[in-house]
């Protein structure tokens, strides 16, 4: 049985890990059947009679006459403009954004229901109703924190000042519950009577810093987080409180502190103003996506309520499904200068899967010397609007990102935008916005679109691979000789042939064990020092994140990972992964021959390590560029163009075997 799109006996959907367990489809047909969803519905959206059903202005897409429709004898709802669709349940998930069995618990205790859960023990249910307890809990004291830090506010002519220096009016303050932490270390003491009180550092609120030599917890000092900062609460779509940003009154570092993660807060999922905006996205018909708090805070103010802003972090493909539930156009707002085109591009990527034919995305670029407040400022609001009209869109920021550093005037250019843009490309949910990227980019490299089309589809497939013949082991390292064996006619790696041990980074296995492949390499310093990541290509994380199997998958993970959580270490990323597909392959690699794990490099070690990688990726990329060249060899006689992206491919892996004949001579 399905409810509103969602198989009724799913694993429990919390942010914590719960044990798996089902809720009998049974009681998934009672629950609706007892629950009125013109109620619920009516409770989010002015309903009006109209004949037999009730009509409203649909809550998930901006419209002016209303096409939404609910049912009280179907007791169901659907939009005639976007097609949504479904009963109580799921109006509950998509429009207050709980979860599968929030909805169900959330729906049951409205009408008096228990909730019955088969194939759980005893244990596993009352972990589960701990968990939900605790997060109701969390949110009562982020909430409690919240109504203090408002009432500091009153007290505080500097927070003030600073408020108002930004234009801030105490009607705005109080909508977004703004407040003030004053400059104590534990004035929470205060506020909670008891300050051990493990909920207070479970919820982010206080930092327990227990130093070496402590026993437990009851011998750490204990301090608010939140000193001597403007406080923005932090909340979800329900409106509830799970966590805050901190703005110093000063130049003191870090200007914005937020929220640790918690059970009930994830940057890489919530936005901040969200919960305020979502009513002024459909009368704006367009979400605006800035960088901070005062841009949404300011943007309210000055005539932009339908802003929210990203927590620290780059706009993950979670930010943007969740601003779809709303409003079908998205307009991301950057500074014009380099690390906004940076951030643009994060955006992009997180971005695109969600670029149907129905839905708008665009990318505005701000002057260098202003902001979206003080743009308005200096220009009017109308101006501004004008333009956000005149953003940049997806199509065309996506052709722009694709083509940098590349000249279309030779094959060589044009070969490499191929390179880039295909991943973009292959992103994009098909439909006609797809199909007409296709034509633009072929012409923009000068190849027919099938031709183009069926290149990308012949590269994406499986190429089988004969084995080289196997090296003799060396005594010191056995069956290690030949790690880089390959059917390539890439120069060889002395480095990896000789008898001392590679780099600091990772240490050869000892024994007759299988020897580590590229891939397994670059997995193993990638862990090790995360920070790589970010110094590598466009070319190569597509290149990383499409190989097959476990590998693929966990360098996708890895680069989702440092889009929300920024650079983390190997301890934090081994936590992460648990029950990934790829977990024993990262312990596998991660494990040391003495059994230890592999620490992050510092100091020489860390540019050992750097330049393995380096050319470890080199040596991979040239087996890449060289299939791709027998894709192109194959199609002569056929393709009038094959032998001209033969050419180009051949040049692109020139340039890669220069940087790798050094290394190999150097040996």
């Amino acid at each position: 049985m399905r409810v509103g799109g969602v198989e009724a006996s799913m694993p429990l959907a919390y942010d914590l890990p719960l044990p798996t367990m089902t809720i009998p489809a049974s009681f998934i047909q009672e629950l609706i059947a007892r629950a009125d969803v013109v109620e619920i519905v009516g409770r989010y959206v002015q309903l009006k009679k109209a004949g037999a059903n009730f009509m409203g202005l649909c809550p998930f897409h901006g419209e002016k006459s209303p096409s939404f429709s609910v049912s009280p004898t179907k007791q169901f709802y659907h939009c005639f403009g976007c097609g949504v669709h479904g009963n109580a349940i799921g109006f509950l998930m998509e429009h207050a954004g709980m979860g599968f069995v929030e909805a169900v618990h959330d729906l049951a205790g409205q009408y008096g229901l228990q909730v019955p859960e088969d194939d759980a023990s005893p244990e596993e249910r009352a972990r589960a109703a701990g968990q939900r307890a605790k997060q109701a809990t969390l949110t009562d004291v982020l909430e409690k924190a919240g109504e203090a830090y408002r009432k500091h506010l009153r007290n505080a002519p500097g927070a003030i000042d600073y408020l108002k220096g930004r234009g801030v009016s105490g009607e705005i303050a109080k909508q977004f519950g703004i407040g003030y932490a004053p400059a104590g270390w534990r004035t929470l003491a205060s506020v909670f009577p008891d300050y051990d009180d493990p909920l207070l550092a479970e919820s982010g609120l206080v930092i327990v810093n227990t130093e070496e030599g402590q026993l437990d917890e009851s011998e750490a000092k204990r301090y608010d987080r939140f000193r001597d900062r403007v406080m923005f609460p932090i909340r979800n779509v329900k409106g509830e409180c799970i966590g805050f940003g901190g703005r110093v009154l000063g130049d003191e570092k870090p200007k914005y502190l937020n929220s640790p993660e918690t059970p009930v807060f994830s940057k890489g999922r919530e936005l901040y103003g969200l919960y305020e905006a979502r009513a002024a996205f459909r009368d704006k018909g367009y979400a605006l996506v800035t960088e901070g708090y005062m841009d949404v805070v300011a943007l309210a103010q000055l005539g932009f309520p339908n802003a929210v802003a990203t927590l620290g972090t780059a706009c993950t493909p979670e930010h943007v499904q969740k601003l779809f539930r709303f409003t079908e156009s998205v307009v991301f707002s950057f500074d014009g200068d380099a690390a906004g085109r940076r951030a643009a591009r994060k955006a992009l990527d997180g971005a695109i899967g969600y670029a149907s034919d129905v839905r708008s995305i665009k990318f505005l670029f701000l002057p260098t010397e202003h902001d979206p407040d003080s743009f308005i400022r200096e220009f009017g609001a109308d101006a501004f609007a004008r333009f956000v009209n005149d953003a940049t869109p997806l199509s065309r920021f996506m052709l722009e990102a694709a083509r940098e550093g590349c000249d279309l005037a030779t094959a060589e250019g044009r070969a490499h935008m191929t390179s880039n843009v295909r991943p973009l490309w292959s992103a994009l949910p098909d439909g006609v916005l797809k199909q007409q990227l296709l034509g633009e980019i072929a012409a923009m490299v000068q190849l027919p679109p099938d031709t183009l089309k069926s290149l990308w589809h012949a590269a994406s497939g499986p190429r089988p691979r004969a084995s080289a013949p196997a090296a003799a082991p060396t005594a010191e390292y056995p069956e290690h000789e030949n790690t880089w064996a390959s059917t390539t006619d890439s120069p060889p790696d002395r480095r990896w042939g000789r008898k001392k041990a590679p780099s600091p980074a990772w240490q050869a296995p000892r024994g007759r064990v299988r020897p580590p492949s590229r891939p397994d390499v670059a997995v193993r310093l990638l862990l090790s020092d995360m920070a790589q990541w970010e110094t590598l290509s466009h070319e190569v994380h597509e290149m990383l994140c499409a190989l097959p199997g476990e590998h693929g998958a966990l360098f996708a993970w890895l680069d989702s990972q440092l889009h929300e959580h920024g650079v983390q270490p190997w301890a934090a990323l081994r936590e992460g992964m648990r029950g990934h597909d790829y977990e024993a392959l990262a312990e596998r690699l991660m494990t040391g021959p003495d059994g230890g794990l592999v620490g992050d490099p510092e100091g020489d070690a860390r540019g050992d390590a750097a330049r393995e990688l380096a050319s470890v990726l080199d040596y991979m990329l040239d087996d890449r560029l060289k299939a791709l060249q027998s894709d192109a060899i194959a199609a002569v006689g056929r393709d009038p163009k094959a032998l001209e992206r033969y050419k180009a491919l051949e040049a692109r892996r020139l340039e890669v075997r220069a940087r790798l004949q050094p290394a190999a001579g150097n040996a």
